[in-house]
């Protein structure tokens, strides 16, 4: 049964600290809703209609507050026709709204506009709403404000027309869309947690968890010319920063020279020229550099300062995107799970100091698969979106090498448009995106390669690819002299490289799935169609010719009898198994364990997850061996790793977001929370809780929060409490009884 009731509310958010200058009481937005809806209320006798709540939070080009603070044109408006968004509290439904825009706020107190005036606008869009005025100017000062008309008990008949909103400020870029909009970089001040001494001359500063950082010193000495030894790390061994750690775990020395008295001294960080040398990589491409208003960074969690030199203080600023914690919650009934969570969702606000998701700190490049398990986990993690959108805005003009790499970028530009309403990038992109799909290398039977000749340089070209040669990758790092390193076996699952590559055409299909899906949401659908239809003939000539019928899984490649984990797991996460198949792949599947990378555990975890068999994938994300997220932990590791342990790669590193998918796999599949519609206009939540007891979630939104919590009976139902945002449905699958209902804006209880 099921009752819209009241729920216990957690406490309320503030504002997101990339907003990051200060902390709200958290009453406020309460306070706030309640002078929306009951001020309005009162004067409603005076004016004669109805009132409704205030939209919040508004947002253009996916920016909250874009004029707060600016470096270069992060936290300037770069679009000349930028798309809107906002929030309506409580359990809203919008029918129509009206937008604002002028060069003076009392314009808009006067409910007038000199750039834009909307009109009344029908419909409940509220993320990704197009500006439609006069193409803005560069270098200008603008506000804007929108209001809404919300549907009452009585539908149309009981329309609320709430106030307008706050009026935001914004201003517009010297130049204008040669970018996305997206936020300036913040510095967070941290002080250590723990000091220790480790010998008459030595202190040892503990902050508790690795940043890219930069560190400040307060020192007294006596006499000028005197100097303290600095030492920065990653890892610890015996109370000391670790001088000689595995891997390329970071660490680094300075000696600071001293003046008489006390002083602060910024530490110069010295560039590595492993990731900033221009270009300097097999993709050709350069390394994003830190912008000259921030300043180089270093990723350390321990500080040692030996010397005869008093410390007064040591604080260091680490580098991040904006980032509020507050946004995204999750625990459950496993405590490891609860570790991983935590390890994940931090990684992903420590490695987002360059403002593009890169490979940490080894190359400091984007890299597609790194950008996809970025942008998922991000968006389970914070109501941020430019980050994402920067980055695969970066790689359709800078790709890397690996072919399914390339392959990627329709589905990453796909989820862009999925997750934010906002079609920008789909338009200023689409031709690219469609070459992307590198349809240009198909043979009659529609499957591709790049061992075959036909990787010309009008090819290159139409991808803008610079690099060597586009190769296949499979899984990183591979083994054997088909890999670059050579110092381990391996993370493919011993798969065998062949010309018509299963796990090439398994991303080339959902490329073309995901580009049919972008010609659809443009209005090409001829385009629509043609995908559609060549996909489906790469999906038919996979499922005929590289089928192993006996094994029940798929063949590496043609003329291959080898039937790696991969083969199976990609074409399952894709989407690419027939029916009939799927649970005759998912058992191959399963019996190989975890044999795959911490990027390609991205993808056995959704193949799993996909055939229904949640209890298989809890048991990999909660497992405490060597082929897990809490052997990172173990490792003394406070951001995901870049592979599961040294012993799978020899020079892993300790700052690696690609390593980070348990966050959104958590988000998505655990607890099953997904975009139905673009925008979440619509939300599909379909938990598979698997042997936990008890869950609980809250996921932003462009449109609010969602909230779940799963609480498992004696009889083994559950009990559910859903908040769904205002002005969006959504559609649960009940986990054990896979009765589906359909859920308004507001909270709700569900007993199966």
């Amino acid at each position: 049964m099921m009752s819209k009731q009241p729920i216990p509310a957690r406490p309320a958010r503030t504002p997101s600290s990339r907003r990051n200058v200060s902390r709200t009481s958290p009453f406020l937005p309460w306070l706030c809703l309640l002078a929306c809806i009951l001020l309005p209320q009162a004067a409603q006798a005076r004016r004669g209609h109805g009132a409704g709540a205030c939209p919040r939070r508004l947002t253009i080009d996916l920016v909250e507050r874009p004029a707060s603070q600016a470096c270069g044109p992060a936290g300037l408006v770069t679009t000349s026709r930028p798309s809107l968004g906002w929030e309506l509290p409580g359990g809203t439904r919008q029918v129509a709204c009206r937008v604002l825009v002028a060069t003076s706020p009392q314009l808009l107190k006067e409910g007038r506009a000199d750039v834009w005036d909307s009109g009344r606008l029908e419909g409940s869009r509220s993320a990704g709403v197009p500006y439609r005025g006069a193409p803005l100017r560069p270098a200008t000062r603008y506000w804007w404000t929108v209001r809404t008309w919300n549907a009452g008990a009585g539908g149309a008949q009981g329309e609320r027309r709430s106030p307008y909103a706050r009026p935001v400020e914004f201003v517009t870029g010297t130049t204008l869309d040669s970018c996305f909009s997206h936020y300036p970089l913040v510095k967070s001040r941290q002080k250590p947690r723990r000091v220790t001494r480790a010998g008459a001359r030595v202190t040892v500063y503990d902050f508790g968890l690795d940043a890219f950082a930069q560190l400040t010193l307060r020192l007294r000495a006596g006499r000028d010319g005197d100097s303290v030894t600095v030492r920065l790390g990653e890892a610890a061994r015996d109370g000391r920063v670790d001088l000689n750690p595995p891997g390329t775990v970071r660490h680094a020395s300075y000696t600071i020279r001293l003046r008489r008295g006390t002083h602060d001294y910024p530490l110069r960080l010295r560039p590595d020229p492993r990731n900033t040398a221009r270009g300097a990589n097999e993709s050709g491409v350069d390394p994003i550099l830190m912008p000259a208003c921030v300043g180089e960074v270093y990723p350390f969690r321990y500080v040692e300062v030996e010397g005869d030199a008093r410390v007064r203080a040591v604080w260091r600023e680490a580098v991040h995107e904006p980032f509020s914690d507050r946004e995204s919650y999750f625990h459950c009934s496993d405590t490891v799970l609860n570790r991983v969570w935590d390890l994940c969702k931090y990684s992903i606000k420590a490695t987002s100091f360059a403002g593009i998701y890169v490979d940490g700190d080894r190359e400091r490049i984007p890299y597609e698969a790194d950008v996809l398990v970025n942008q998922l986990s991000h968006y389970a993690s914070d109501r941020e979106y430019t980050m994402a959108r920067r980055s695969v805005a970066h790689l359709i003009k800078n790709p890397t090498w690996p072919t399914e790499w390339v392959l990627l970028t329709p589905r990453l530009a796909w989820l862009d448009y999925l997750h934010t309403g906002d079609s920008q990038l789909l338009v200023r992109y689409y031709t690219d995106l469609g070459a992307k799909t590198l349809s240009a290398l198909r043979d009659s039977r529609g499957l591709i390669s790049t061992r075959t000749g036909l990787v010309t340089d009008s090819v290159r070209r139409s991808i803008h690819f610079r690099g060597r040669a586009l190769r296949d990758i499979v899984d990183w790092p591979q083994g054997g002299a088909a890999g670059v390193e050579k110092e381990a076996a391996g993370e493919a699952d011993g798969h065998e490289m062949r010309d018509i590559n299963t796990v090439v055409n398994a991303y080339h299909y959902d490329a073309l799935r995901c580009m049919s899906l972008i010609a659809g949401a443009l209005g090409h659908e001829a385009d629509s169609l043609r995908f559609a239809r060549m996909a489906a003939t790469t999906a038919r000539s996979v499922n005929s010719l590289l089928w192993d019928e006996a094994r029940g899984a798929y063949v590496d490649g043609e003329g291959s009898r080898h039937c790696s984990q991969h083969s199976s797991m990609f074409a399952l996460a894709f989407g690419m198994v027939p029916r009939e198949r799927e649970q005759r792949v998912a058992s191959h599947v399963r019996s190989r364990g975890m044999a795959c990378s911490v990027y390609g555990a991205q993808f056995l975890l959704d193949a799993l997850y996909r055939a229904g068999q949640g209890e298989a994938a809890l048991s990999l994300m909660a497992g405490t061996g060597r082929r897990g997220w809490y052997n990172m932990l173990r490792m003394g590791s406070t951001i995901t790793t870049e592979a599961w342990d040294y012993v799978y790669k020899a020079n892993l590193d300790w700052n690696h977001a690609w390593g980070a998918a348990a966050a959104n796999i958590i988000a998505r599949r655990l607890m099953g929370i997904r975009p139905l519609e673009p925008g979440y206009a619509r939300i599909d939540i379909r938990p598979q809780p698997g042997t936990l007891r008890h869950a609980r979630i809250l996921q932003p939104s462009p449109r609010g929060s969602i909230a779940l919590e799963l609480r498992r009976r004696r009889d083994g139902h559950y009990d559910l409490r859903v908040t769904v945002p205002a002005n969006s449905t959504a559609r649960i699958t009940l986990p054990t009884t896979g009765r589906v209902l359909t859920l308004s804006p507001g909270r709700h209880r569900i007993s199966e």
